[in-house]
């Protein structure tokens, strides 16, 4: 009934020496099963979990020896359970050190340019952007091409603890086919209930299933589509691109989210600043109480009348006075503090972040001190640039056939080079003379471009020849209009 002709190769392999052999639908369930059990999931699911702030520390107890010396839960302590999300602050200072600012998109063909900067519009770079997110929360993000209701050329980002890719090469560099599962709320009667969806990308368009308790899949509406459609006439024709219309932007080679290098430190911050919370909200624990001939019934008692009267009744038993002693006990801020600024500290260097608040930023830095600074994120954007790189080319293959499919232009053999505009700190004034000092030394073009105020290259080098047309006309003026430019002796000669 369904032919899933990517199967064929992987499932040929997995199948040798077996006494029957799976169908592509086993295959597929079989694959699905696994991969929402897989460890590698679990990551990417933390990643994002943690950067919402839904981190481990909410599930704190406090904990105590009880009367068989097994640990057990106190309920009648204070039980502080602090966030101090400094992941998440990782996650976008590297997003927006990378992808802040607009990406900027080389080419010598003006009429290119023009229909590149029609797709990629700002609803793209907003969606490449949280696209950077999910490649640092998860290790990768996904981007989907297609068309949508009106027959614009349109994408869509793809959580990717939902794609389950088929590679055809060790180097995941190019897609055999992908599953997509995810999760769809109906209501039974007043009862809600997650239906599981699975979506199923191949040579031949999508086919769409439902994942029932038991991990089988079972067809459902629209059954089976291509990925696009094309007027013929009063007709349509479905196609399909020959490539899978998936794009995997990697934060690195290794697909390893960010999340893999600090979870350790970063629930040891949490649990560190919990922990000073309650012995901060510990007042009656403060102190050990040592009581001799207490007038009362037991402990809890005792405790009561002190919180409530704020003082108790002793007596005095077989000629012994009565008597209530503390041992003191000193909650030491400093040694806290110490604690977490190794924490914050390790958080950034394992996620080769920056810290805003470093010593090199006083009094008036210079772009040394400030590359310096910058310099980890610097070499693990570097790793992110190059994936993304790839990425966008990938994704400029579907673009430049919609160009071409639509009559726009054959652009398939015209070079463009994507550069992302890292968002760094910089010293304006020494930018800028160092850009006054280059004038006559190398182009006006490429002083234009490394000046800090300028965003649009093109455009500031138009309006400079505007301003100098301008100024020539103004000059023309001042003499009637009839301007003779002066020639130097011995250029009589020349025209």
């Amino acid at each position: 009934m369904f032919n899933f002709g990517f199967i064929n190769r992987i499932k040929t392999m997995v199948s040798q020496g077996a006494a029957e052999k799976m169908t592509d639908l086993q295959f597929i369930e079989r694959e699905l099963t696994n991969f929402l059990h897989s460890p590698g999931r679990r990551v990417m699911i933390d990643g994002e979990r943690y950067f919402k702030g839904k981190q481990n520390i909410l599930r704190k107890k406090r904990m105590a020896i009880g009367n068989d010396g097994e640990l057990t839960e106190v309920k009648n302590l204070p039980n502080s359970r602090i966030v101090d999300n400094q992941y998440r602050k990782m996650v976008n200072q590297k997003k927006n050190y990378l992808l802040g600012q607009p990406p900027t998109f080389q080419c010598d063909d003006d009429r290119y340019n023009e229909l590149l900067k029609d797709i990629f519009d700002k609803n793209f770079l907003r969606l490449l952007k949280n696209t950077g997110a999910d490649a640092l929360n998860c290790g990768l993000g996904w981007i989907f091409v297609y068309y949508d209701e009106e027959g614009r050329l349109s994408f869509r980002r793809y959580k990717p603890y939902e794609i389950l890719p088929f590679w055809s090469d060790a180097e995941h560099t190019r897609l055999d086919a992908a599953v997509r599962v995810y999760g769809v709320t109906s209501y039974e009667g007043v009862n809600p209930k997650v239906i599981r969806k699975v979506e199923v990308y191949g040579q031949d368009g999508i086919t769409f299933f439902e994942r029932n308790d038991s991990g089988v899949l079972v067809p459902c509406e629209p059954f089976h589509q291509s990925y696009f459609t094309v007027a013929r006439g009063n007709n349509t024709e479905e196609l399909n691109w020959t490539k899978i219309p998936l794009v995997a932007f990697k934060r690195d080679d290794m697909e390893t989210p960010l999340i893999k290098a600090v979870k350790s430190l970063q629930d040891g911050l949490n649990e560190i600043e919990s922990k000073f919370k309650d012995a901060m909200d510990e007042d009656p624990r403060n102190t050990i109480i040592v009581l001799v001939n207490y007038d009362g019934t037991n402990l809890g008692e005792f405790r009561e009348n002190l919180a409530t009267y704020g003082a108790v009744k002793v007596r005095s038993t077989d000629g012994s006075n009565g008597d209530v002693r503390t041992l003191q006990i000193e909650v030491n801020a400093e040694n806290y503090k110490a604690i977490l600024e190794i924490f914050k500290k390790a958080i950034i260097e394992n996620a080769m972040g920056y810290d805003a608040k470093d010593d090199r930023l006083a009094g008036n830095p210079n772009q040394m001190n400030i590359q310096s600074m910058y310099s980890d994120i610097d070499l693990d954007a570097n790793d992110m640039e190059s994936e993304f790189q790839a990425a966008m080319e990938d994704l400029l293959w579907f673009v430049n056939c919609h160009f071409a499919n639509t009559g726009q232009g054959d652009y398939f053999n015209v070079p463009v080079k994507v550069i992302f505009n890292r968002d760094m700190l910089i010293n304006e004034s020494e930018i800028i003379n160092d850009c006054r000092n280059s004038v006559g030394i190398i182009s006006n073009r490429t002083i234009i471009a490394n000046h800090p105020y300028v965003d649009d290259v093109e455009a500031e080098l138009e309006q400079l020849e505007k301003e100098k047309q301008e100024a020539i006309e103004q000059y023309g003026d001042a003499f009637g209009g009839n301007v003779k430019i002066p020639v130097k002796e011995g250029d009589e000669d020349e025209d």
